[in-house]
């Protein structure tokens, strides 16, 4: 069995001979660039410059050489910017931030000293707005040829000569994402319970983007199979949902629901969907509004227990994460031997019946030492057999 059967099979709430596995294959499924340089070292691989292929996360490319000895079993395309954009990274006054502005002209800085990381601290829209200025918001072009340059043969190289399942990444962040990135957090929610008409034009304004994205996109790959689609919208924290069940269902499912039904109607694909944290109360939702996988799977998160988000959700959604508590099991604080014990827990709960691609909660973390990323693996590849 290829990897792309393995996956298939999976996907299909079949059981195929082992768990499918992915390091790398999408920006909420990779590991951080100074996680991956120590890996890379550990594996006795030739050394060589990390390339960042995510500088928010600040995340590394997964180079040909780590998936083929670890076996990934998928691999990510996505858009480019468009050629006319390039990143222009400036830094403050007093060298404290490293700091740029994005497609969308949200800001984004970084501590120069001992930063991983860069956070939001510039909102477009926020403050006192109009409908008008929503109108007048300029999106970037989701149809500019550049963005696309080079896709479809890269598609054919994952499925032609890698045999692996293909993933095909979005135009940008979720819809309600974007809403609140670009509103701001305090103006988002405040429209989100008293203004929502305001709201929902500034979510009618990103589904349109990412339709007229996903329109060309199933154009420019006409004639290849796209296994899975990667969309996103976290909807929860630690503890609890976001937004409720009910404002969920009237205010940001029936645009998720028209953006998937879309996706299916054009493809077989498989919708990948990735919401961290306590998601569980919006599951049923989330599959009704036809979600087929579940990312990152946060079984550390309230109400997230993984044998029984297997035993209530599994035969309607895959679960394509939760396979290590990226919380309190994986970094330097914690010996091999716990994140074994961990690891085996979560195949115990997600692996019957097929449904699961094992992956972290997340991307691997940049203070994750490589003996815990290979204690991981080497479980996986020990545990996760089929019909032994």
């Amino acid at each position: 069995m290829n990897s792309r059967e393995r996956v298939l099979t999976a996907l299909n709430h079949k059981e195929p001979d082992r768990i499918p596995y992915d390091m790398g294959g999408t920006v909420v499924t990779g590991i951080q660039a100074k996680a991956y340089t120590r890996l890379r070292k550990y594996l006795g691989l030739p050394e060589k410059e990390t390339v960042i292929i995510d500088i928010l996360q600040q995340l590394a490319q997964v180079d040909d050489d780590v998936m083929e000895k670890l076996g990934v079993d998928v691999r990510n395309i996505s858009p480019r910017s468009t050629a006319s954009f390039k990143i222009d990274i400036k830094y403050t006054p007093d060298g404290r931030y490293s700091y740029f502005h994005d497609e969308y002209q949200i800001g984004w800085r970084m501590p120069t000293d001992g930063g991983l990381y860069y956070d939001m601290f510039e909102h477009p829209l926020s403050g006192e707005i109009t409908a008008d200025a929503v109108d007048k918001y300029q999106l970037p072009d989701p149809l500019d040829p550049s963005r696309f340059a080079g896709l479809r043969e890269a598609a054919t190289k994952v499925l032609e000569e890698e045999k692996r399942a293909l993933i095909v990444g979005n135009i940008s962040a979720g819809i309600f994402e974007l809403y609140l990135w670009t509103r701001g957090f305090k103006d988002g929610y405040t429209d989100w319970a008293g203004n929502p008409e305001l709201a929902k034009k500034i979510l009618r304004k990103y589904t349109d983007l990412q339709l007229a994205y996903w329109e060309k996109m199933f154009e420019v790959m006409k004639g290849i199979p796209i296994d899975v689609v990667q969309m996103a919208d976290d909807l929860a924290g630690q503890n609890s949902v976001l937004i409720s069940p009910n404002s969920y269902r009237k205010l940001l499912k029936p645009f998720h629901k028209e953006m998937f039904d879309y996706i299916h109607s054009k493809s077989d694909a498989k919708i990948f969907f990735h919401s961290c944290g306590a998601v569980r109360k919006l599951v049923p939702d989330l599959i009704d509004a036809g979600v087929d996988i579940l990312n990152p799977v946060q079984v550390n998160a309230a109400d997230m227990d993984s044998a029984q988000l297997k035993k209530d959700f599994g035969k309607d959604i895959c679960f394509w994460g939760g396979g290590i508590d990226t919380q309190s099991a994986f970094d330097e604080s914690h010996t091999p031997d716990e994140v074994r014990a961990d690891v085996r827990k979560r195949i115990e709960d997600f692996m019957p019946g097929g449904g699961f691609i094992f992956n972290t909660i997340h991307n691997i973390q940049g203070n994750v030492p490589p003996e815990n990323i290979m204690a991981m693996w080497e479980t996986l590849q020990e545990y996760g057999v089929y019909h032994k």
